[in-house]
């Protein structure tokens, strides 16, 4: 389903030249669940947002389903991120001044959905992962576990082929995270969601289907 290519990404600092991806290769195949494993500024977080089109590589291929996606326009990468992608990021990027609810119909909204279904789908979605009880309660209000189960829903409103994870319990206590972990792996063994996640939690990675490190830009197996 996905195929990267002689993947490169490099960043200009102070004149300098700095390479964080180096000529990496990688299949994911539809259904998988990955984690991919490394020490900090090995290049994890680029490589995620690469894939979910958020940054552009410097050099080398993205294929989806043998579509290379930065072939696109701009306009065009747009929209399958926001029809095909889901993304849980560390920092859960909640609005706060929007309730439960409203944060999770956003990404439906902003795709031109109507109110009535983008709610219907919010609801749905809170429900299953435990926050049926939370539809109006703001971001302040609710616990670590709470936002990031929001940033959950949020990620699943679009019904997403792909769910892209960095370090989705790096701020949770144990407990809390276990529940997220939890969720992730229902949402890939259920709903055969593909599922690529950044960690550092050695137990999470554990519990998908593939382990991958990175280290000098190029990935390796573990």
């Amino acid at each position: 389903m996905i195929s990267v290519s002689n993947l490169t990404k490099t960043f200009i600092k102070d004149g300098n030249t700095i390479g964080v991806l180096n000529g990496l290769n990688l299949e994911i195949d539809r259904g998988d669940s990955l984690a991919i494993l490394g020490v900090s500024g090995a290049g994890k977080s680029t490589f995620l947002n690469i894939l979910g089109l958020i940054e552009r590589p410097t050099s080398g291929s993205v294929n989806y389903d043998g579509v290379d996606v930065f072939a696109w326009s701009e306009e065009l990468q747009a929209e399958f991120r926001n029809k095909k992608i889901g993304f849980v990021f560390q920092a859960n990027h909640l609005l706060p001044e929007f309730t439960c609810l409203e944060n999770t119909m956003m990404p439906a909204l902003i795709r031109g959905m109507s109110i009535s279904e983008a709610r219907r789908r919010a609801v749905n979605i809170l429900t299953d992962v435990g926050l049926g009880d939370r539809f109006a309660h703001k971001p302040g209000e609710l616990s670590g576990g709470e936002q990031q189960r929001v940033s959950v829903a949020r990620a699943l409103i679009m019904d997403p082929e792909i769910l892209l994870a960095d370090e989705p319990t790096g701020n949770l206590d144990s407990e809390t995270g276990e529940k997220i972990q939890d969720i992730l792996i229902g949402l890939n063994r259920k709903k055969r969601i593909t599922l690529v996640v950044v960690t550092h939690n050695i137990d999470l990675a554990k519990r998908m289907s593939r382990i991958i490190g990175l280290r000098d830009g190029r990935t390796y197996d573990l």
